[in-house]
């Protein structure tokens, strides 16, 4: 009786004892996001394959303030100032024409590369870090996974998508054509992957961006990528202000 109260015995229950640190963001993923993807423009082709004409911000829900600012686009100034890539920012970035490609950076880190602006976005798992230094055009990305429930008491989880939230943004364009996002623009994301039952695999991705400047309300996309067997057509490109 003595040797089952002991705290050895206990510990070897696993009772008594501190937990263990939490699982990293790598460790704790119910899907797997790595590998190239390529986009999937079935839908807002002409905002999204060519570059609207100034004026044209049909289904953004721009407040007065941000149709001001869009109706004074200047492509010709952006060149001059080096802002070719307003349009790459984190708000819009997923709905170029691109190819990404998603791996790990580190445990903790997961990265992903496009080919349309030649662009690299950080997701941060783990506990969230205040972002430091100047804003960039991919801001700062917080992550963690929403996972979906197993079947029955205890059972792991059975799957799952990647949430992202996005701030310390540089200001950019949610569009080319001049559409603007601030710098207090909030950008939040779910990655969710599909495995049909041809073999293929889909990434969905829908973005919801809040900017108080110039949205009368968040602006709500959804974007899809297929996925492809290697980066053999991978093919980056710069930042282009048309």
């Amino acid at each position: 009786m003595a040797a089952l109260g002991s705290p050895g015995y206990l510990a070897a229950q696993g009772r008594g004892g501190p937990p263990g640190p939490p699982p990293t963001g790598k460790a704790a993923a119910p899907i797997d996001l790595t590998g190239y993807w390529v986009s999937l423009v079935t839908e807002d082709w002409r905002y999204r394959m060519v570059t609207p004409p100034k004026g044209d911000y049909a289904a953004v829900p721009l407040n007065p303030e941000g149709r001001r600012t869009a109706d004074m686009w200047d492509p010709a100034k952006d060149e001059a100032a080096g802002l070719q890539c307003k349009a790459y920012g984190a708000a819009a970035l997923m709905r170029m024409p691109t190819r990404v490609h998603i791996t790990w950076a580190d445990d903790n880190t997961l990265k992903v590369d496009t080919d349309a602006g030649t662009q690299t976005r950080l997701f941060h798992f783990g506990p969230a870090q205040p972002p430091s230094g100047e804003a960039g055009w991919q801001g700062y990305s917080v992550a963690n996974w929403d996972l979906a429930g197993g079947r029955g008491r205890g059972a792991p989880p059975s799957g799952g998508s990647l949430h992202v939230v996005t701030n310390h943004l540089r200001p950019g364009y949610l569009r080319k054509n001049g559409v603007p996002y601030s710098a207090n623009a909030n950008v939040t994301e779910y990655y969710t992957r599909t495995n049909e039952t041809d073999g293929m695999s889909y990434l969905i991705i829908t973005t919801i961006v809040e900017d108080p400047q110039y949205l009368a309300q968040p602006f709500v996309t959804s974007t899809h990528f297929k996925k492809e067997p290697d980066g053999a057509k991978w093919s980056p490109s710069a930042c282009l202000v048309k």
